[in-house]
């Protein structure tokens, strides 16, 4: 049954888009002919044209409430400009919509004094996170295509991803993630990571920001100064990581210093503190130590530096901590060398942020300096992928995205690269018989597997679980699998946190009838040694569950590899 739009929205998006688009085709005055001038003189010659206002608002990338642009987003542009806005899940219900949206913000943009286009972001990285979810490609994921081994693979991921952010009209997406996951406690990043290894995890994320930059869009790498070794996740609270500045440059550095050598042009600087290197519990993301003398003078970056979201709980906490109001540590994160700021929350045009920041740059010499230098960053950035008639498309063409979303050929090839990644952990009885099961249970928390295995296994029983609260199960849970799991004979189990790690540990006297498909990180095997047939997909999509139970019956034989050393032995190894 298709579902209705509540009349009072549809009114609204009505209203909105005839009132904001007069034309299809937005002014092409930031088009920027090839005259001789470089990109930097093209930047400073545009910078000398604008106002302080305009130059300032260039630091801003903020997300709004709601499928159309809220008004607050839109007195940003209307007044003076902005640097750009952010895309998060909350916008993104139908893809059309949000189609137009952004050519209408673009639009409005681009008629206003200064003519200077929007970066539209979102967080697009595959497998688990993947904002813009109506339309768009259910991928395998960062660690599917650690355990495939091809940056290959990593580049036509990123060009297809792409494509579709690029038909939507979105030139920027904060991904690939390069965090080196060497703890197995970094949760937030999980499966989201390439793999433990520094140098596999650089080279697939160089790859995937070539095959972004591929389709024109803007690649971001993140989180620096790297968040895979973190306990903790900073949408919480600011985690606090012990190594030193030696284990960090040998680790968790080394992706971020390949790529800047390769000439990536955005990093996200991550809220996490290091004591042991800054004296002190700064996160990395207002550390003038991490975004200059690191970022900039030892790794030789020079281009745009943007903070994660500074509503988020790693920042708030320790502005709080330091007697900061919200504002005052906006400003303190573009005078520490972020270019950018990211407001998930759109704040007052003429509010206590901007009214700080301006006072700021009038008052501090330096401050106006370096954020001077941070504007025309902005600039060059935006002449160079947004200056030229290969820009993704700044007025999304709107009959393109109803009738070509979603393409079949992305999703062929996303399933053949799920197969690629499958990782066989045990094998005791694999591949399965179909005529040779007996009585199946599936049992599971994630949907996309259940549908899955009902798909492969039409007459097993069901037992479906809460996927949250994810760290911790439920008793009545546990009692139903320890008191029925003796009435069948093959048992397929889904594990995909710390709540089915539980439940499934409650399986082990009938360890011999178990078959696991291992959903994210496959972490939680290496505390199960008795488990005797487990398969790897290490994503969240319906692609990589079909992938992995293929796998278990034997449509194919799994190549994947398990792309996390420290975890080889004990995931591999079964109890005797």
């Amino acid at each position: 049954m298709q579902t209705r739009r509540p009349l009072c929205l549809t009114l609204t998006l009505i209203l909105f888009f005839a009132t904001s688009i007069a034309s299809a085709t937005p002014p092409e005055s930031f088009l920027f002919p090839e005259n001789g001038a470089t990109v930097a003189e093209q930047a400073r010659n545009l910078f000398e044209s604008m106002s302080t206002e305009e130059r300032l608002a260039q630091l801003f990338l903020v997300g709004w409430d709601g499928v159309a642009p809220s008004q607050a987003v839109l007195e940003w542009i209307d007044t003076r400009g902005i640097g750009g806005v952010k895309v998060f899940g909350w916008n993104t219900n139908d893809a059309v919509d949000l189609a137009r949206s952004l050519g209408a913000m673009q639009t409005r943009a681009l008629r206003q004094r200064a003519g200077i286009p929007l970066f539209t972001a979102t967080d697009q990285e595959g497998g688990w996170v993947r904002h813009v979810r109506d339309r768009t490609s259910h991928t395998p994921g960062n660690m599917a295509l650690g355990a495939g081994g091809s940056p290959h693979d990593s580049y036509e991921s990123a060009i297809r991803i792409s494509r579709e952010l690029r038909l939507l009209g979105m030139n920027m997406n904060f991904a690939p993630t390069v965090d080196v996951y060497r703890n197995t406690e970094a949760s937030v990043i999980g499966s989201r990571a390439f793999s433990d290894d520094p140098v596999q995890t650089a080279v697939l994320g160089m790859a995937f920001a070539a095959g972004s930059e591929a389709e024109w869009v803007i690649p971001t790498a993140k989180h620096y100064p790297g968040h895979g070794n973190a306990v903790g996740d900073s949408h919480l609270l600011l985690p606090r990581l012990e190594e030193t500045l030696v284990e960090l440059r040998e680790n968790d550095l080394l992706p971020f210093r390949m790529m800047i050598h390769e000439g990536v042009p955005a990093v996200l600087s991550a809220h996490l503190a290091f004591p042991n290197i800054t004296n002190a519990y700064t996160p990395a993301s207002l550390s003038t130590f991490f975004m200059r003398d690191i970022l900039r003078d030892e790794l030789g970056f020079t281009g745009l530096a943007i903070t994660d979201d500074l509503y988020m709980r790693g920042a708030i906490d320790y502005a709080r901590g330091q007697g900061w109001s919200f504002e005052e540590m906006v400003v303190e994160a573009i005078a520490a060398g972020n270019d950018m700021v990211m407001l998930s929350r759109t704040p007052d045009a003429q509010g206590p942020i901007w009214q700080t920041l301006i006072r700021r740059y009038r008052n501090d010499t330096d401050f106006r300096r370096t954020t001077d230098e941070s504007v025309l960053r902005v600039l060059e950035t935006k002449i160079r992928f947004l200056g030229h008639d290969n820009r993704v498309p700044l007025v999304p063409d709107i009959a393109l995205v109803r009738d070509t979303l979603p393409f079949d050929e992305h999703q062929h090839f996303f399933a053949e690269q799920a197969a690629l990644g499958v990782t066989i952990l045990r094998n005791n009885r694999l591949p399965l018989r179909e005529d040779a099961l007996g009585r199946v249970l599936v049992a599971g928390n994630v949907a996309s597997f259940l549908s899955a295995a009902a798909r492969r296994i039409p007459a097993a029983e069901r037992f479906v679980f809460p996927y949250t609260p994810t760290h911790v199960s439920r008793a009545s849970d546990r009692a139903w699998v320890r008191n029925n799991a003796a009435r069948f004979d093959t048992i397929v189990f889904g594990l995909s946190n710390r709540n089915s790690a539980e439940i499934l540990a409650e399986l082990e006297p009938f360890a011999d009838r178990v078959i696991v498909l291992s959903s994210l990180s496959p972490l939680y095997l290496a505390e199960m040694d008795w488990v005797q047939n487990a398969v790897a997909v290490f994503g969240l999509t319906d692609v990589s569950h079909a992938a992995g139970l293929s796998a278990i019956f034997g449509d194919f034989t799994p190549q994947g590899r398990i792309p996390l050393s420290a975890l080889r032995r004990p995931l591999l190894e079964v109890r005797e």
